[in-house]
């Protein structure tokens, strides 16, 4: 099974503290490698966690607060440094295009690689990046401007062939693609081999889900249904609930009740106040409605 595992290089809120970054991941699925959010110090936790830069070309950027993308054209001139050739695709409220292309302009004059902005529209659920393995669809979230979560899924994937099978039958290579998806087989002599007796069951398609920033949204968790891994912003403690609501976050409480709602099977809190030293207090009141929760941490990957 191809690995799938999610990079934390920043999880705490907007003040910078010496304990967190600011927000943003490094979402590695098979040979692929996709960033969400960029804050202030991601490209010195990229060289930390030895993450390879030029493999990165597609960042997702969730909203326009500057704890989620100040770090964006610091990594948008190393890539001109290092001698990047690849496009680069940059998934956004259509704000962002306005406000980097005169940065872009004027820092990183003679770049030799193009960017290419594609315009989200937070108030709504679509899949706004496809391939041949994976979609990536936004989901709305609340918080204080345009935000939108993200959902990564593998496509379902081929049947494994049966080694065995195949020799015993000497299937044709040209065949193999097409019992894979799910064709029988049809002997020199007119037998036919059923499916079932070829291939067994294909690995299961797995899921990750990217909640920060927002008020809780119960509304979401039929589209969060079932997913694998559930990240959710947790910036506050249930005692500061009424703080939470004023500024459109959520409780690490109310985080939790997000995974209980969706059924999802692990849930990964993240987006501390910068108030809090210790994580004991956040993660027990999850733990409390979800106890398969666990803390978001600089350095930490977490694989699904």
């Amino acid at each position: 099974m191809e690995q799938f595992e999610i990079h934390i290089l920043g999880c705490g809120s907007a003040l910078p503290t010496t304990r967190h970054n600011a927000s943003s991941q490094v979402i590695r699925i098979g040979n692929k490698q996709f960033m969400i959010d960029c804050g202030e110090g991601t490209q010195r936790e990229l060289r930390k966690q030895h993450i390879h830069f030029s493999f990165i070309n597609h960042i997702f950027i969730s909203h326009l607060h500057g704890d989620h993308c100040f770090g964006l054209i610091g990594l948008i001139s190393t890539f001109g440094l290092l001698g990047r050739t690849a496009p680069l695709h940059i998934y956004a409220d259509s704000k962002l295009e306005e406000l980097m292309k005169p940065q872009i302009e004027f820092f990183c004059n003679g770049m030799h690689y193009p960017i290419f902005f594609h315009n989200i529209d937070c108030s709504k659920r679509e899949i706004i990046f496809e391939d041949n393995t994976i979609t990536v669809e936004s989901v709305p979230l609340k918080h204080r401007l345009a935000t939108c979560g993200f959902i990564f899924r593998e496509k379902p994937k081929q049947r494994h062939l049966i080694g065995e099978a195949v020799n015993f039958y000497n299937i044709p290579t040209y065949m193999r693609q097409a019992i894979k998806d799910g064709a029988d087989y049809t002997t020199p002599d007119g037998d036919v081999i059923p499916n079932s007796r070829l291939t067994k069951d294909a690995d299961p398609s797995r899921s990750y889900a990217y909640c920060s920033d927002t008020a809780p949204c119960p509304e979401n968790c039929e589209y969060l249904k079932d997913v694998d891994l559930l990240y959710h912003e947790a910036t506050f403690a249930d005692s500061e609930k009424e703080r939470a609501a004023q500024t459109f976050h959520s409780t690490a409480r109310q985080a939790a009740e997000i995974a209980r709602g969706s059924n999802a099977k692990k849930l990964l809190i993240g987006h501390y106040s910068s108030r809090y030293e210790t994580l004991d207090t956040l993660l027990d009141e999850a733990k409390e409605v979800f106890p398969n929760t666990i803390c978001a941490m600089e350095g930490v990957t977490v694989t699904i």
